[in-house]
């Protein structure tokens, strides 16, 4: 298999009679350039120097997740939400998650059998309410200040993607959004509000959201260096 170094990684080429467009693809740390069969290796180098930059970011993403400490959803552990940090504490009672000050309470049955996967399902859906409820009063809060009226407001769970917006005004969110601090999710959230008024990501757009949100860049580029961390 041919390989092409680039800027501080290696990307395999992977010739296929079948493809008609190259691309790249980033599985498990290694770099694959997808490419028709007689694609000149000229042209490969040149589009892989192209993504240079956004090749580094992906393979720090998955270096970072692949970092990141599963939870034992044990006593003591560190939970965020808005940015603040909560600690796990586990009681025995009815299935519940209750948040006092710096300390989220998970009560579970005694006898529950696998008990960590029990408390996960239960921040799980906790974590969820708090998205819905947070997402759905600031939404209706700048959308006031904006001008526009989104016609729903959806939370969902979304592999790639912190929130979108439909051609009929419709805004969808990922839940994970909520672990972020309170300044990430507001842009976030004027980010597809500002999608209402312009459909695409053109200069009028980006000025919109700069309107509502003078730190947008420096919001954009946090999530793209701790997003991967966005997990309970």
């Amino acid at each position: 298999m041919t390989v092409i170094q680039g800027n501080g990684f290696v990307a395999k080429i992977v010739r296929s009679a079948r493809r008609t467009t190259a691309a790249i693809k980033i599985q498990k740390g290694v770099v694959y350039v997808m490419v028709p069969e007689t694609l000149p290796i000229n042209t490969i180098t040149a589009l892989v120097n192209n993504k240079s930059r956004w090749i580094k970011e992906k393979l720090a993403i998955q270096q970072e997740i692949t970092a990141i400490k599963p939870k034992a959803y044990a006593a003591g552990e560190s939970f965020p939400c808005l940015g603040k940090n909560h600690l796990l504490k586990i009681v025995p009672g009815r299935a519940m998650v209750r948040q006092q000050h710096d300390e989220l309470m998970v009560f579970i049955p005694e006898q529950t059998l696998e008990p960590a996967k029990a408390i996960q399902q239960l921040l799980l859906k906790w974590y969820k309410q708090q998205a819905n409820t947070v997402l759905t009063e600031k939404t209706q809060h700048y959308a006031k200040i904006i001008g526009v009226m989104p016609t729903s407001i959806t939370i969902k769970s979304f592999k790639s993607r912190w929130g979108s917006c439909s051609s009929s005004g419709g805004i969808y969110y990922n839940w994970k959004i909520i672990i972020a601090p309170e300044q990430i999710v507001d842009y976030v959230v004027i980010h597809e509000l500002c999608h209402i008024l312009h459909h695409n990501h053109s200069p009028a757009f980006w000025q919109a959201v700069a309107i509502y949100c003078p730190g947008y860049r420096d919001c954009g580029a946090w999530l793209k260096q701790h997003g991967a961390r966005l997990e309970i």
